[in-house]
């Protein structure tokens, strides 16, 4: 007999503006309780000290995450000048100082290395897998692993702010996997110095922004119950906005549900003129609503991902 499942059945996004101090995983467990919810993820890991949009996946939603993973982010952060940390942020121990302080001009002159694909270590307290375990529980242990680096897509890096001699504040845009902290530590590192962030605040995810988020504050008011609370979620295909739309007839539905490509031949006319040909991805709609994701591959557009089942 199949486990029943607790909570309420909800699919949509609600896009969270995470406090510091809490785990994303902690966020999501308040989320999914506050909303009496049976199923929910998250579309991107926040650092406890970090804040800013955390997007969480409830229900059918879960199943468009690796869309959100693969968007753009765009962050705010400050680098603290003149001393290194273990965690490359302020709740890590010192592990080194240094007297010298960038000037602006010379963080300027830095910054076009870290632009475009770069090659990045991340920080050893980061949640990679190291045979078999989190890298950051082999760093809490006293053995922090040495991580090979990896292709990291930094689309812009810019100085925005210089509070004083100490501290400079930076704007990113970024691709999937890239860690601030080891940004923070690498540019100080090419600045002559040492540094780690002090502030950390996510601004963008994907199709998610701040005037969508919500605050954790609001969604644990005693006042607010859980049906009044689901007004905040958007809806599943708000996470794929991004991705052209094709429109699918009842037959096109029966066979994409089942697992069938269809002949490009039968959809000429209806395929999105900015959809790539060679093995782009398209979103399939039916009645307004998204049935599937599939991409246009040798001919056929063949079914990835179902995303809910039309009646």
């Amino acid at each position: 007999m199949p486990r029943q499942k607790h909570g309420r059945k909800l699919d949509g996004w609600l896009i969270l503006d995470k406090p510091q101090g809490i785990t994303s995983t902690q966020a999501v467990n308040k989320v999914k309780r506050a909303l009496d919810a049976q199923k929910a993820g998250h579309g991107g890991t926040l650092d406890p000290l970090a804040t800013g949009i955390l997007p969480i996946a409830l229900g059918a939603a879960t199943k468009t995450v690796p869309y959100v993973m693969d968007g753009t982010k765009r962050y705010h952060f400050t680098i603290h000048f003149g001393e290194s940390r273990d965690t490359d942020d302020a709740e890590g121990a010192i592990t080194g100082t240094h007297a010298h302080r960038p000037t602006d001009a010379q963080i300027n002159a830095t910054l076009p290395a870290f632009r475009g694909l770069i090659m990045q270590i991340p920080p050893a307290f980061s949640a990679i897998k190291v045979d078999g375990e989190r890298a950051y529980d082999l760093a809490r242990a006293g053995a922090p692993p040495e991580l090979p680096p990896r292709p990291a897509q930094v689309d812009s890096f810019e100085l925005i702010g210089r509070p004083d001699a100490d501290t400079a504040q930076f704007e990113v845009s970024s691709g999937k996997g890239v860690y601030m902290r080891s940004l923070a530590r690498d540019l100080a590192r090419a600045c002559g110095t040492v540094g780690h962030i002090t502030v950390l605040r996510r601004l963008r995810v994907g199709p998610f922004t701040e005037d969508m988020a919500v605050s954790l504050d609001t969604l644990l008011d005693p006042a607010h119950t859980p049906p009044a609370l689901a007004e905040f979620l958007l809806a599943v295909e708000t996470a794929l906005d991004d991705i052209p739309a094709l429109a699918a007839n009842a037959s096109e539905v029966h066979a994409l549900s089942n697992g069938q490509a269809i002949n490009l031949v039968d959809l000429m006319g209806r395929i999105p003129d900015n959809a790539n040909p060679d093995n782009g991805l398209v979103r399939v709609l039916a009645a307004g609503r998204v049935l599937a994701l599939a991409r246009l591959s040798e001919g056929w557009l063949k079914p990835e991902r179902l995303i809910q089942h039309l009646s």
